[in-house]
């Protein structure tokens, strides 16, 4: 089982500890918005999820991928819990990449590797786009 733990520093800010130990403040009160709040970072473990499966996908298939940029945004319920309930995620790929390849990596991601998406799609409709920019050289 993995621990996380959270420890309140006043107002609506905390420190949380994930269970690797790394450290990460976080600010409910999006009033102020001195860190990340619990949904935004939910937002960005989306991000982060996909864009490592497509990383390690497009590599495996020898795909000459030069950068990756992840652009994840989101809609949520107007009442309590205001869970995500439409979520857009948009792939902006550089190099020299096929783009069924880019397509299977990021279906494969969808469907199979991102649990972060896996969670959300319970809550969530998420669409999946892409853009293959031209090789830097």
């Amino acid at each position: 089982m993995q621990t996380c733990k959270i420890q309140w520093i006043g107002e609506q800010k905390f420190v949380a500890v994930s269970p690797s130990g790394h450290a990460l403040t976080i600010d409910s009160d999006r009033t102020s918005n001195a860190a990340p709040g619990p949904m935004e970072l939910l937002l960005m473990a989306l991000g982060a999820c996909t864009a490592t499966d497509i990383v390690i996908i497009l590599e495996k298939k020898r795909q000459k991928l030069e950068s990756l940029e992840v652009v994840c945004s989101g809609e949520r319920a107007p009442c309590p819990p205001a869970v995500w309930t439409k979520l857009d995620i948009l792939f902006r790929l550089r190099g020299r990449l096929e783009p069924s390849g880019v397509q299977q990596a990021i279906a494969l991601s969808e469907e199979k590797y991102c649990s972060v998406s896996a969670t959300l799609k319970k809550t969530a409709e998420l669409n999946w786009r892409y853009e293959i920019l031209p090789p830097a050289d």
